[in-house]
This record gives C-alpha cells, sequence and structure tokens, in this order.
C-alpha cells in the first residue's frame, strides 16, 4: 500500500517540524498521527487552511514551549518515590507503570497525562530509574522514579546506598533440608 502524505500540525520525533509535508505508513498515520491530532491529511484544502492559519499555530506553539520550558525549570531534578511489594532480591510483585508515575509526579507538583511519561519498559525492580517526561513535543525532562519497599528504603536508595537483607532477617534453612549444625572442635 503506499504512503500517505501528511501535513504535521506539531513537531513530532524522528519524523519532523510543524508544518512539513511528510509521507508515513497508512497504519502510523492512521492509528497514531491522526487521532492525536498531530498532522492532518495533505489535501488542497487542508494546505491552504494551514498556510492562512500557519502563524497563528506558530505562535501557539511557541507559547506552549515557552510555558513548557517555565515548568522544566521549575521542576528539574524532581525525585518522586513510589512504595511497592518487592521479593527479597528486589523483583517487583506487578511492575511500575506510566500511569503510576503520572500520579505520583502530580501529587509532587509537576501536573502530567500519563501519555506524556515516555516510559521504554515498564518498572520491574526496587531502585532508582531515570524516565523521560514530554512536556512539549520540543521539551522533554527527566524525572527520577524511586521505587522501594518502604519510605526508609527509599531514603537509603535516594543517598545511593545499596538495599541488601539484614543478617537478621535471611532464616536458617539447614533444619529445614535435614542439614544439622557440625558439632564444634
Amino acid at each position: 500500500m503506499a504512503n500517505i502524505e501528511l501535513i504535521l500540525l506539531q513537531r513530532v520525533e524522528k519524523l519532523g517540524q510543524m508544518g512539513e509535508l511528510v509521507k508515513v505508513k497508512p497504519g502510523y498515520a492512521r492509528n497514531f498521527l491522526l487521532p492525536k491530532a498531530k498532522a492532518v491529511r495533505a489535501t488542497k484544502a487542508n494546505k491552504e487552511r494551514f498556510e492562512k492559519e500557519r502563524a497563528q499555530l506558530e505562535a501557539q506553539n511557541l507559547k506552549r514551549r515557552e510555558e513548557a520550558e517555565r515548568v522544566a525549570e521549575r521542576v528539574d531534578g524532581l525525585t518522586v518515590t513510589l512504595i511497592r511489594q518487592a521479593s527479597e532480591s528486589g523483583a517487583l510483585y506487578g511492575s511500575v507503570s506510566s500511569r503510576d508515575i503520572a500520579e505520583a509526579a502530580s501529587e509532587a507538583g509537576l501536573g502530567i497525562d500519563r501519555n506524556q511519561v515516555l516510559l521504554v519498559h515498564p518498572i520491574k525492580s526496587l531502585g532508582v530509574s531515570g524516565v523521560r517526561v514530554e512536556l512539549h513535543p520540543e521539551v522533554h525532562i527527566e524525572i527520577k522514579v524511586n521505587t522501594a519497599r518502604s519510605l526508609e528504603e527509599a531514603e537509603k536508595q535516594a543517598r545511593g546506598e545499596t538495599i541488601a537483607p539484614e543478617e537478621d532477617e535471611q532464616p536458617d534453612l539447614g533444619p529445614l533440608f535435614g542439614q544439622e549444625e557440625e558439632p564444634a572442635a
């Protein structure tokens, strides 16, 4: 099937800037760009309408980008803490999704939607992870997500300490497996 020609209404990463004519596969256009209003079909009427409204659209885009840059400066270095249940080895029972991160960031004062959290893979282990957030198609920030079993553990991780099971937390499994303690010599 032939590619579809579109006019971008905003910058799309790895595709182009606002106002550019691009050719994309039909599925990408139909399932992503058109429903999210990131582009319109490059018909004669749409081209004429875009050229008439270009200055207004560019001004709106510039204003939104400046607002996003101010927010980015204000929340630079934001760290959110998520308390989750995990195994002794640090594997989470479940995972941390973009929705969890967006809710935690909103509680911390950064009002974002889960679609703005660019999470490549769900977080499935304890620790501090860097997550990219798109405030505007041209403005991205990185926030730290501290996933821990308790607030005390989160504070240790934030200081850079490694979390290891305590000595008393490790049970003696010898009697369970029929191994008795060796007598002292």
